[in-house]
């Protein structure tokens, strides 16, 4: 009985696995489309019927090319960190709320915090491991941007711990059956939904990418497989975080299709945002975090408190 539920656990994984990386592919096909027609011009559009087998003959492409790497790098580092960077942003995964036959844990808020948190590692190492001055200032602005929110998102999520009493997402499910939490902290709402664009690297914070004097951050020195592996790892990040927006503020019935509609619309803005925003200062970028979004998060926080221990206070 227990080898059976190891299988059954084995194939849900793997099917997860297989619908994140389509849901991946097909995020990269709608990025280039919105913003084809943000900016009056087609997206793909000539493989295939409206350009749909584009990811596909995209992911080919990179697969089939060379592998070079600097001679000067730390290979064995530079060669595994992409493979390691998509494995973490993967691994998130598991703590999807679901009702049935899945890995629900009861700790998944405090599981989300540590695998992001080691996922700046994974661009540090990136961008040290190429040997390239380029690389490894591009992977010190990513890793100063990333904890600078990784401290906000923290900071929220211990207000919503303080709020249903639980580290677990699943109970977002029961404390929102009458009303989606959106609506009772809508800056919380705003400070996340930024947060969030700020930790997958996203314009108007992509300062790790900055093309104008970056080249290409971090990355700069990956090509073919490498360099596909790290950005399959950021949209999986970024469908990840629009289903964490979804799940912590908009009602996680996970059995419901509505529910997939508001993850594709919370995927769809992290688009419109970077089809619509110029790139920020750098100074602005951490003024944002530390002068901004660091005090109302922290406000939330007490205010939450303060609302539990009346309540509790109210009961005794």
């Amino acid at each position: 009985m227990f080898f059976g539920d190891l299988i059954f656990l084995f194939i849900c994984m793997l099917l997860l696995l297989i619908c994140v990386l389509v849901g991946v592919a097909f995020l990269t096909l709608l990025e280039r489309s919105v913003l084809g027609y943000i900016q009056v011009r087609k997206g793909p559009n000539k493989v295939g019927f409206m350009g749909i087998p584009q990811p596909f003959c995209d992911a080919i492409k990179l697969f089939t090319s060379e592998q070079t790497y600097p001679l000067m790098s730390n290979y064995i580092v530079y060669y595994y960190t992409p493979v390691i960077s998509l494995f973490l942003s993967l691994l998130l995964w598991v703590t999807i709320p679901y009702l049935f036959s899945f890995i629900s844990f009861s700790l998944s808020m405090l599981f989300f915090l540590c695998c992001t948190s080691l996922g700046v590692y994974t661009v540090m190492i990136a961008g040290w491991s190429s040997n390239s001055g380029y690389s490894m200032l591009g992977g010190m602005r990513a890793v100063a941007q990333t904890i600078s929110y990784e401290v906000s998102l923290a900071l929220i999520l211990m207000s919503f711990m303080i709020l249903i009493e639980s580290f677990s997402l699943m109970d977002f499910y029961k404390y929102q059956s009458y009303i989606w939490i959106f609506f009772m902290s809508i800056p919380l709402a705003l400070v996340w939904f930024v947060s969030s664009l700020a930790e997958t690297n996203r314009t108007p914070f992509d300062f790790a990418e900055g093309e104008s004097e970056l080249v290409s951050g971090f990355n700069v020195e990956y090509s073919s497989g490498g360099f596909a592996l790290i950005f399959m790892s950021e949209y999986s990040s970024i469908l990840f975080m629009s289903m964490l927006f979804s799940v912590i503020f908009l009602g996680s019935d996970l059995i419901s299709l509505i529910f997939y509609f508001k993850l594709v619309f919370v995927s769809f803005a992290f688009i419109w945002v970077r089809g619509t925003l110029p790139r920020y200062r750098y100074d602005k970028l951490m003024y944002l975090a530390w002068k901004s979004f660091l005090p109302l998060s922290l406000n939330y926080l007490f205010v939450y408190l303060g609302l539990k221990l009346f309540i509790y206070s109210l009961l005794i």
